[in-house]
């Protein structure tokens, strides 16, 4: 086959690919209810997903090992952790109009695993609030964050994508340590 050929067939390939995982995404649950569509829907469930990988990592690293770093230039587990739980607080309280001075802060690095997790789930309770009020009636609205201006959009896509980002370095951390990954479990 000749080179344009191969990349047409290529191309053609990697567009029915996402013809199909397009159709998946709009496909009912298993238990036959419909599923809510627009882009509200479509970030809760991000958030949903992103939510459940990293309480599991949270819960799976043993407490003996939250002040591991793979070198002495990189973050602890725990600060990884904390990390996530601060960004949360701030983008999901900015989103339901908490007071900077009123939001929670999060335990110190050095606290032991029940503390550093019960700030994170507290982080997820106030996103839980912010993703539940999200609509894509109210997609569009716009916040005062620091000097500057983000839609509600913004700062729920951007507590998905961060997440997602924070995600991946807690499941590393696990890889180093010889545990699977949440999202690697069958």
């Amino acid at each position: 086959m000749r080179r344009d050929s191969l990349m047409s067939a290529a191309l053609m390939s990697a567009a029915m690919m996402l013809a199909v995982s397009g159709v998946a995404f709009g496909q009912a649950p298993a238990s036959g209810a419909p599923v809510a569509t627009g882009p509200a829907a479509e970030v809760q469930r991000a958030y949903a997903a992103q939510k459940d990988n990293i309480l599991k990592a949270a819960e799976k690293m043993p407490a003996d090992q939250y002040q591991y770093k793979p070198t002495p230039e990189v973050r602890t587990f725990a600060r990884v952790v904390n990390h996530v739980t601060e960004a949360q607080t701030r983008s999901c309280g900015t989103a339901n109009h908490v007071a900077p001075a009123d939001m929670v802060k999060p335990p110190a690095d050095t606290a032991d695993k029940d503390t550093i997790i019960a700030g994170l789930k507290a982080s997820f309770a106030e996103c839980d609030k912010a993703f539940a009020a999200t609509t894509d009636a109210n997609f569009t609205e716009m916040f005062t964050v620091g000097p500057g201006k983000r839609s509600r959009a913004g700062l729920m896509w951007g507590t998905v994508s961060h997440d997602n980002e924070q995600y991946s370095t807690l499941a590393m951390y696990l890889r180093l340590k010889g545990l699977v990954p949440p999202s690697s479990e069958k």
